[in-house]
């Protein structure tokens, strides 16, 4: 029997990967509010195989609440991330295009928000936009660019030297065809794997900053409303209500940054002989 290589392992696992995240994001966006309401009769209970995480204080079905939650989650972290990527590449191909000059202000831009804390800085935002959803998106947005842009940027520069591109140069044409037909087919590999990669720190940042009241309001069901409810009621015993909506919270992290490795593996040849 041939043995299968690597490569194949990877693409293989990474498959998998991707359907568990699409089936999770899938099945908490086909939860309807009725699966989320209150019960009074089923109030307290410990996991069992009727109720998998078990109930809160107010009956709620923890599973179908953390799974409703984490599509909440999952959806502000995917638009996020894209509005926080496309800007990271706008800015990383304006940096190494422009003058020295343009280049050393937005070098400047780039260390200034990377020197101040994402979570701090998400609060500010957060708080200035009125919080929920769009303040939430806008500070995650605007924290997140900053790696991948410096990244375009390193790119565009070394792409900038090669020979091909001095040769269309040479035949008169623009840097706009130039940009379009040398620079991006060779930037959309990054791009996408930095996406992902990006993605898992989306969600863990939306989670701490709703967790800490600055996010979305207490009538969503997000990972960060249900930790942050929880803490009233640890000391009473209800362990379940914080252990499996962090874990599951956990788990999805580390497979988005686990898909996004195998990505870079599967695109990037360099990667890809390690």
């Amino acid at each position: 029997m041939k043995k299968i290589n690597r490569r194949t392992k990877v693409i293989i696992f990474t498959i998998m990967i991707g359907v568990i995240i699409i089936g999770a994001y899938i099945a908490g966006i086909l939860i309807p509010d009725s699966g989320v309401a209150p019960d009074f009769s089923n109030t307290k209970l410990p996991p069992s195989f009727s109720h998998p995480f078990g109930t809160d204080w107010l009956g709620r079905d923890l599973f179908l609440r953390t799974l409703k939650g984490l599509s909440i989650s999952l959806t502000i972290g995917i638009m996020a991330s894209l509005i926080s990527g496309a800007a990271a590449v706008l800015i990383g191909i304006a940096a190494a295009m422009g003058s020295r000059r343009i280049d050393g202000i937005i070098n400047w831009f780039i260390d200034l928000v990377m020197g101040v804390p994402h979570t701090i800085l998400i609060i500010l935002i957060s708080f200035a936009c009125g919080r929920g959803m769009k303040g939430l998106l806008l500070g995650i947005a605007v924290t997140h660019w900053t790696g991948l842009a410096r990244l375009i940027r390193g790119e565009v520069l070394q792409l900038r030297n090669q020979q091909y591109v001095a040769v269309s140069r040479k035949l008169g044409k623009s840097g706009s065809w130039i940009l379009v037909h040398h620079l991006l087919p060779h930037l959309l590999p990054q791009f996408f794997v930095g996406l992902v990669l990006m993605f898992p720190h989306a969600i863990l940042h939306e989670a701490a900053i709703s967790f800490l009241g600055y996010g979305l309001p207490p009538e969503q069901p997000a990972i960060g409303i249900i930790l942050s409810e929880s803490m009233k009621y640890l000391s009473a015993g209800m362990w379940w209500l914080a252990v499996f909506p962090g874990a599951l919270l956990v788990c999805i992290v580390l497979l988005v940054d686990r898909l996004g490795d195998n990505l870079r593996m599967i695109i990037d040849p360099y990667s890809a002989q390690e």
